[in-house]
């Protein structure tokens, strides 16, 4: 079993259970000890932003809120930097804890050895 996943997720309130898939499998492997790191992208990058989690609903899900906070606490939380861009956030307006970065760090860590990447 690989000991580091990274996690590309997509979607958003567009997509409550594809998107509330992604936070899950990130969060429980945090809690397994596994070295996480989760990708804002598309509609997922508004839940970088302080409340905006809050907003999500699904029916028998995890609070959204609640995963990200357990994956802030033992794993990375990445806000995609063009999707940030498009959508005028910036590193100030960021939950703390959340970095912005771009692709050729995505690649660097979906590529490092013993790591599986997901895509959400």
């Amino acid at each position: 079993m690989s000991k580091k996943l990274v996690i590309k997720v997509t979607a958003g309130s567009d997509s409550p259970e594809r998107c509330s898939q992604a936070f899950t499998v990130a969060a429980v492997a945090v809690a397994s000890g596994v070295d996480v790191s989760l990708w804002l992208t598309g509609e997922s990058a508004w839940f970088a932003l302080p409340g905006r989690a809050a907003e999500f609903q699904l029916p028998h899900a995890a609070p959204l809120p609640d995963l990200i906070d357990s994956i802030l606490a033992a794993g990375r939380v990445t806000l995609c930097t063009q999707c940030a861009a498009r959508r005028d956030i910036a590193e100030k307006d960021v939950i703390e804890g959340v970095r912005i970065a771009g692709a050729q760090v995505f690649v660097q860590e979906a590529m490092a050895d013993g790591t599986q990447a997901l895509v959400y």
